[in-house]
């Protein structure tokens, strides 16, 4: 069992744009560092309703979501878990064909690879805002990528300890599921 130690950054903003913003500037750095495939991010927008929106996303394309095809990684996974009715886009995770069991596999291990402190804690931070950037990156990024997510009101940094493998194994088994 290989277990990775990934870093999660969650970012507090006061509106999309700035989330959205820090997103590039994220995604910018690993691409220049040759790392794309060495982080996860998503942007989420809490809505009038109140309800959390995935607005964008980037997931891993060697890791849990390319490889099933899902489109699903480990900051999608985090969001869910910490917002379950979260949306992307127009729709609700949770009733896309497949997706839903899939999804619900990876926030189960995203959830379980931090401590409930931890959970807490972005869950709360992420709720005082209007937007929020998730990012699970490699931890040796961590300077770069706090640095890049400088338009943050609050920025929260947790450790993330994942089995990408067993992920991967879940996720299938619960694709083939539904």
């Amino acid at each position: 069992m290989a277990i990775d130690t990934l870093m999660v950054y969650a970012g507090v903003y006061g509106d999309v744009g700035d989330a959205e913003a820090d997103y590039r500037l994220v995604k910018d750095l690993h691409t220049e560092a040759g790392l794309i495939d060495g982080y996860d991010a998503a942007v989420i927008e809490r809505r009038e309703d109140g309800k959390v929106r995935i607005v964008k996303k980037h997931e891993t394309p060697t890791r849990v979501g390319g490889v099933l095809g899902g489109g699903m990684g480990l900051a999608t996974g985090l969001v869910v878990a910490l917002f379950p009715f979260a949306a992307i886009g127009g729709g609700l995770l949770a009733a896309t064909t497949g997706g839903g069991a899939i999804l619900g596999a990876v926030a189960g291990h995203a959830a379980a690879g931090m401590s409930r402190d931890d959970l807490k804690e972005l869950g709360e931070a992420l709720d005082a805002g209007q937007a929020g950037l998730v990012v699970v990156a490699v931890s040796d990024m961590g300077a770069k990528v706090e640095r890049a997510m400088n338009r943050a009101a609050k920025l929260q940094q947790k450790e993330l300890k994942a089995d990408t493998a067993e992920i991967e194994r879940d996720a299938a088994s619960a694709g083939q599921d539904t």
